[in-house]
């Protein structure tokens, strides 16, 4: 008998949801077949078999959460491999985008309707209970998205929970995933970090229709962090040591569906505007789509949330631990301002910078917002 331990899925990723198992107990299965189905915070993940043989025991149900480094599966194996398993996946983990025509296997009413749809819808849609041939597909070339699906089960939790709410029950949601990790990450830097904000305004008299304010803060952030290092570091409570970067590796805050996510741009200090738009775009697709490489989720040294391209003006944004440093974009608006002496009408865009004050200073923290309002208002 072997026992095939969860993978280590990536750094920072301590366990895995089991979204779908391929196999049942007394199944036979080939190495590198698709054994298992899970959902980390990062992505939805299909594991191989690292054996050939028979399914003596499954260690966990759909829905469940087994640690990196915890038993997954027991087999009876007929084929072992050269390498030893230590727990780790042999073989390329795939997470495929390829739109699968024909009937579909997932609570389809009819078995003469196609469907199409990724295979991580489908398997989105088999554990949410959704029914695919009753959804109307907006994706491309008549395909159902994973929009589409979360759309149909949140419709039917609403009506299903609707006739409970006179009542005053409430309708309880089980975090998972990226929203799990999010509030384990929250939670966390609640616990550490000693937060202080300032805040400040900058005012843009001569702003174009085709400003960028995201690429232009990012720009100002790069040569803020030259002017004041402490901003742009790692923070090691256990030691009380900090780390001053030498790259300038900024994580935006991008909401989800699925909950909170920051990419990270990488090397900003050698990136143009163009450069800079198009890696942020490329990495909204990917997080969208739910194939980014763990790589861009990691290594931030400073974040940046432009929580204003929906609402409000002044926030108090959290800094996640190691990083010292968080600013925060909040929504352009319209002031009647006084200028040269003269009255006008501007627009004027709030910034709320949160630094942990274990590592930062006051007046670190300040001269770099200072730095930041004088970069941007000379780039209108």
């Amino acid at each position: 008998m072997r026992t095939f331990l969860l993978p280590d899925l990536g750094e920072g990723l301590p366990d895995a949801e089991i979204v779908k198992w391929y196999v049942q107990v007394g199944d036979n299965i080939q190495k590198d077949q698709n054994l298992v189905s899970v959902e980390t915070a990062k992505a939805l993940l299909d594991i191989p078999s690292p054996f050939t043989g028979r399914i003596v025991k499954l260690f966990a149900k759909v829905g469940e959460l087994v640690k990196t480094g915890g038993p997954l599966v027991e087999f009876e194996v007929i084929e072992t491999l050269v390498q030893k398993d230590q727990g780790t996946v042999v073989g390329k983990l795939e997470v495929t985008d390829t739109i699968i025509g024909g009937p579909t296997k997932f609570y389809t009413q009819s078995e003469k309707k196609t469907v199409k749809a990724t295979l991580l819808v489908r398997n989105l849609a088999e554990r949410l209970k959704v029914d695919l041939t009753k959804i109307k597909p907006t994706g491309p070339n008549a395909t159902v998205t994973r929009k589409d699906v979360e759309l149909a089960a949140n419709t039917r939790s609403i009506e299903e929970a609707s006739p409970l709410l006179p009542e005053n029950k409430q309708f309880i949601e089980k975090l998972k995933g990226a929203r799990r990790a999010m509030a384990e990450t929250m939670s966390k830097a609640s616990f550490e970090v000693v937060p202080v904000t300032v805040m400040e305004d900058v005012i843009l008299l001569n702003i174009s229709e085709d400003y960028d304010i995201t690429i232009q803060v990012i720009q100002a952030i790069k040569y803020a962090v030259t002017s004041e290092p402490a901003l742009n570091a790692w923070y090691d409570h256990s030691t009380l040591s900090r780390r001053l970067m030498t790259e300038i590796n900024i994580g935006v805050a991008i909401d989800t569906v699925d909950g909170l996510f920051v990419p990270v741009i990488h090397q900003v200090e050698e990136l143009n505007d163009v450069q800079l738009r198009q890696n942020l775009e490329s990495l909204k697709q990917q997080i969208n789509a739910r194939t980014i490489a763990l790589e861009d989720l990691k290594g931030a040294s400073i974040l940046l949330s432009n929580f204003g391209k929906f609402s409000g003006r002044y926030a108090t944004p959290v800094v996640v631990p190691p990083t010292v440093a968080t600013l925060g974009v909040g929504k352009v608006r319209e002031e009647v301002i006084a200028s040269d002496q003269k009255i006008q009408i501007a627009k004027v865009l709030p910034l709320s910078l949160t630094v942990d004050h274990r590592a930062v200073t006051g007046g670190e923290a300040t001269r770099f917002l200072k730095v930041i309002v004088q970069c941007l208002q000379k780039t209108q």
